[in-house]
């Protein structure tokens, strides 16, 4: 069942959103070679705590961190590590999580690591292009397929592989609520969009194939062909004009 949100609710996820954006501010300055994933965790963790917030991811289904923190090949659920360290040319995934009131703001973002090269910068401009592509459909009365679509024409226009086994999903009192998004037409997801729902749209496409399996650690997902992953994310609320982004510094 998909909950809609009041308006007090929704005061509450745009304050846990301000935070996570917070965070993605801050990771973009320090992101830069030689740094460890941990250290992303501690700064990013320091910030939630101080802005009186609880890191929502850690301890969920017992993931350690308050981040995930996936590099290169890794697509989500990476896990932020002391021996972990960037070096130049590699892209970097952050997920966060913030829960202020109760009520959740999730995002995440693909950030290169010095210089990157030019196929990832096109991987990073199309998956963040793909993520505003599917927010546009996100008004009251479209249907989440026309999300899917929108994300997945972006995609097959730069020939990239979609992550298909993970998605967006509904956002507020849970990180994870209904419904259930696919970044791909489906031609049966026909979830009417209605005012009021808070749903976290998030493509993840990949440089090469759509496959990805899971690491040893239960938690890691990776492509399997090893090529590059991206993620890009925003918690978003429908509204009878346009979609209001609610991870973002208001």
């Amino acid at each position: 069942m998909i909950k809609k949100k009041s308006r007090e609710e929704i005061k509450r996820m745009k304050q846990a959103g301000h935070i996570v954006a917070l965070v993605h501010q801050e990771m973009k300055k320090i992101i830069k070679p030689g740094i460890t994933t941990k250290y992303l965790d501690d700064v990013a963790m320091q910030i939630i705590k101080d802005n009186r917030a609880i890191p929502t991811f850690l301890g969920y289904n017992g993931f350690p961190a308050c981040i995930c923190a996936s590099v290169n090949e890794q697509v989500v659920h990476g896990f932020p590590l002391e021996n972990v360290i960037l070096k130049e040319g590699d892209i970097i995934s952050i997920d966060v999580g913030a829960t202020y009131g109760g009520l959740v703001g999730d995002s995440a973002w693909t950030y290169p690591v010095g210089e990157i090269d030019d196929e990832k910068k096109r991987l990073l401009k199309a998956t963040e292009e793909s993520l505003f592509a599917g927010i546009s459909f996100m008004k009251d009365g479209n249907t989440l397929d026309m999300v899917g679509e929108a994300i997945e024409k972006v995609a097959i226009r730069e020939k990239l592989g979609i992550v298909r086994q993970y998605g967006g999903h509904g956002v507020g009192h849970n990180m994870h609520e209904d419904p259930f998004v696919y970044n791909y037409k489906t031609g049966y997801q026909n979830t009417v969009l209605k005012a009021g729902m808070t749903i976290a749209i998030e493509p993840m496409l990949n440089l090469g194939g759509d496959d990805v399996e899971v690491l040893e650690d239960k938690w890691t997902v990776k492509t399997i062909d090893n090529m590059p992953s991206a993620h890009f994310e925003h918690t978003v609320l429908v509204t009878e004009d346009e979609p209001v982004l609610l991870t973002t510094l208001h």
